[in-house]
């Protein structure tokens, strides 16, 4: 991580650039800047403070590129629906969306290995527990979901890195780790969710 003092940071900012602008970009670099006037660069964040300062040209437009579904899907269907649980459980549209992309790709008949179904793959032990009565149906499956991520946001005071986490690994993996459980799994989930929130962000 690299760290400097408010006063040196033009001199450091232009010597960034000057490297990033003649090699290959290879990581997203992040930013704060701490109580002290300190400010923090690092391209692997480890607190939830860091914001993205410089973006990885090349990861970027994969990113972009992944966000093209296939043509089979119609995610445009879904956007009164996600908008109407946005609204009424105060969860942002593009963090569904991105949930819905990461984990479904927009199909309401996927199933996977685990048991895990519907647009938002609820575990049907999860699914009881929200009363979701068909996890196959879009409308049921959004709602559930979004309730639950709700719930995950509540649990960990906003932060959703840790509501991701718990998402995919279950609440009880967060809490025995204290934070992301050290899945490379879960730790790719969470990075890819935060990616396409971002890039809905954007759109």
């Amino acid at each position: 991580m690299l760290t400097t003092s408010s006063r040196h940071l033009a001199p450091l900012l232009a010597a960034v650039l000057v490297i990033a602008a003649s090699q290959p970009s290879r990581a997203d670099i992040y930013r704060y800047e701490d109580n002290e006037g300190i400010v923090h660069f690092t391209d692997a964040p480890t607190d939830k403070r860091f914001i993205i300062f410089m973006r990885d040209i090349k990861k970027d437009k994969e990113l972009r590129t992944k966000l093209k579904l296939s043509r089979a899907v119609n995610a445009a269907e879904y956007d009164q629906l996600i908008k109407t649980c946005s609204d009424k459980y105060g969860v942002s549209t593009s963090l569904i969306k991105a949930v819905i992309h990461a984990e479904s790709g927009y199909n309401p008949n996927a199933v996977s290995n685990k048991g895990a179904s519907g647009l938002m793959q609820l575990m049907p032990g999860t699914a009881k527990s929200l009363k979701v009565s068909n996890s196959l149906d879009p409308k049921d499956n959004v709602e559930g979901g979004v309730k639950y991520l709700r719930f995950l946001l509540d649990t960990f005071r906003g932060d959703i890195s840790l509501a991701l986490a718990a998402y995919n690994a279950g609440l009880s993996k967060v809490a025995r780790f204290g934070g992301i459980p050290p899945y490379a799994e879960t730790r790719t989930y969470v990075n890819r969710v935060l990616s396409y929130m971002q890039s809905y962000q954007a759109n």
